[in-house]
C-alpha cells in the first residue's frame, strides 16, 4: 500500500514537472512573440522559418543534432553536480580542457584510426576529471564555494586555450592546424555514395560518435545515481551534508569525486566537438558557451538525466534555427536569447520558491528547537530550585 502510494506520489511530482515545463516554453515563446511584435517582425512568419529551420530538410535536422550534442553532454555534467548538491558553473572551463586535450592528442599523437580517438576521449576526461576535482577539493578543505573557484577556473581555461592555438596557429588564420584524419570521429564522410533518400540528405549533416556517446553518457549517469551505492552516498551528501557525516560518509570526499564526474563529463563534450566537429581549435575572443547553455539544459531537464537528452534537443534545434530566422526574415539571433532566457526564467521560479521554503521550515526548526531548549533549561533550573528549598527546609 505504501510503495503503491509512493509510486503514485512520484508520478504526480513527475507529471507535474513536465507540466511546468512546458508552461515555461510557451510564456517563452510568448514573450518571444511580443518581442518580435516591437521590433517590426511577424511573430507567426517568424515562428514558421523558425520551425522549418529545423525540419525543413533531412540535413537541417542532422544539423540541429550536431548543435545538440555538446550541450546535452554539458546539461548531463551540470546535472549531476546538482543532483549531489553541488553548483557547477565551471562547465565552460571543463568543456574547454577537453577540446585542448582533444587537439593536442588528435595533432601530436601518431596512432592507429580506432586507438587514437579512444586515447583522446580517455585522456581529456581525466583531465576534465582532475580540473573539476579542483573546486570540489577547494570547497571540501577550505569551505569556498564552487561557484566562486569554477568560475575563476573557467578563465584559466579559456587563455590556456588561446595560448595552445598561439603555439599551434596556421599562419595568416585564426585557428590551429586540424587534428588528423585517424582522430575524427565523423560517422560517414561520403553519405551521398553510401545513402539514397532520407539519409543520403541527412548525414550530410557532420554527424559523428559524440552523439552515441551523449546518450551512452546519459544511461551511465542515471544507473549511477539511482542504482548505486556511489550515486546514494552522493546524493545523501547533497542533501543534507551533515546528517550523511552522522551516517558515516565521508562528504569531503564525496564532493571531490562528484565534482570530478561532472567535469569528466563536460570534457567529453568538449573532445566529441573537436574531433567531430571543428577539427581544431580556434582563439577565443569569448567564451562559447556550451557550458553556460548546460546549466540551462540541466534546469530545463529539472535535474533529469533523460530529461536532458530532450531539452538538449530542444535548445540546440532552437540554436541551430536561430540563424533560419536571421537568413530569411533578417531577425537577429539574439531573439533566440531572449527566448531561452524567459523560458529559464519562468523554469527557475519553483526553485527559487522551493530554496526560500527550504530556508523558511529550517528557520522555524531552528527556533522550535531553540525554544525547546529554553523550555527544557527552565524547567531544569525549577527542579533544582525546589530540590535547594526542600534540602533548606530538611535542615
Amino acid at each position: 500500500m505504501n510503495k503503491t502510494r509512493k509510486t503514485n506520489s512520484k508520478l504526480t511530482r513527475g507529471a507535474s514537472k513536465i507540466s511546468f515545463t512546458l508552461i515555461s516554453i510557451l510564456l517563452g515563446f510568448l514573450i518571444g512573440a511580443l518581442v518580435l511584435v516591437i521590433a517590426g517582425f511577424d511573430p507567426l512568419e517568424g515562428f514558421k522559418n523558425l520551425f522549418l529551420g529545423v525540419f525543413k530538410t533531412p540535413r537541417h535536422m542532422g544539423w540541429a543534432i550536431v548543435t545538440s550534442t555538446p550541450i546535452i553532454m554539458t546539461g548531463l555534467g551540470v546535472c549531476f553536480a546538482f543532483k549531489t548538491g553541488l553548483f557547477n558553473m565551471g562547465a565552460e572551463g571543463q568543456f574547454i580542457v577537453g577540446t585542448i586535450v582533444a587537439f593536442l592528442v588528435g595533432y601530436k599523437f601518431n596512432l592507429p584510426p580506432i586507438i587514437l580517438p579512444i586515447v583522446a576521449i580517455i585522456l581529456a576526461m581525466i583531465a576534465g576529471a582532475l580540473y573539476g576535482a579542483i573546486a570540489g577539493f577547494i570547497k571540501a578543505k577550505f569551505g569556498i564555494h564552487e561557484v566562486i573557484s569554477t568560475i575563476m577556473l573557467n578563465w584559466v581555461a579559456y587563455y590556456f586555450q588561446n595560448f595552445i592555438v598561439y603555439r599551434n596557429r596556421q599562419p595568416n588564420s585564426m585557428g590551429s592546424f586540424d587534428v588528423s584524419d585517424n582522430a575524427k570521429i565523423t560517422l560517414f564522410t561520403d553519405a551521398a555514395k553510401r545513402f539514397d533518400g532520407f539519409f543520403s540528405k541527412f548525414f550530410r549533416a557532420p554527424i559523428h560518435w559524440g552523439t552515441i556517446l551523449a546518450i551512452v553518457a546519459v544511461i551511465c549517469v542515471w544507473y549511477i545515481l539511482n542504482k548505486t551505492t556511489l550515486g546514494y552516498e552522493l546524493k545523501a551528501v547533497g542533501l543534507n551534508d551533515e546528517a550523511s557525516k552522522y551516517g558515516g560518509i565521508n562528504s569531503s570526499k564525496k564532493l571531490v569525486q562528484s565534482m570530478a564526474i561532472s567535469g569528466a563529463i563536460c570534457a567529453l563534450a568538449g573532445v566529441t566537438q573537436v574531433l567531430g566537429f571543428t577539427y581544431n581549435l580556434s582563439i577565443l575572443t569569448s567564451m562559447q558557451n556550451f557550458g553556460f547553455d548546460g546549466l540551462a539544459v540541466a534546469l530545463l531537464a529539472s535535474n533529469n538525466p533523460i530529461g536532458v537528452i530532450f531539452s538538449g534537443l530542444f535548445f540546440g534545434s532552437l540554436k541551430y534555427a536561430g540563424n533560419n530566422l536571421q537568413r530569411s526574415m533578417g531577425v537577429p539571433s539574439e531573439i533566440i536569447s531572449i527566448i531561452i532566457g524567459t523560458i529559464i526564467l519562468f523554469t527557475a521560479v519553483p526553485l527559487v520558491f522551493r530554496i526560500v521554503k527550504a530556508k523558511a521550515k529550517r528557520r522555524k526548526n531552528l527556533k522550535k528547537v531553540n525554544e525547546d531548549k529554553k523550555e527544557l533549561i527552565d524547567k531544569e533550573n525549577k527542579e533544582e530550585k525546589i530540590e535547594i528549598k526542600e534540602d533548606v527546609d530538611n535542615d
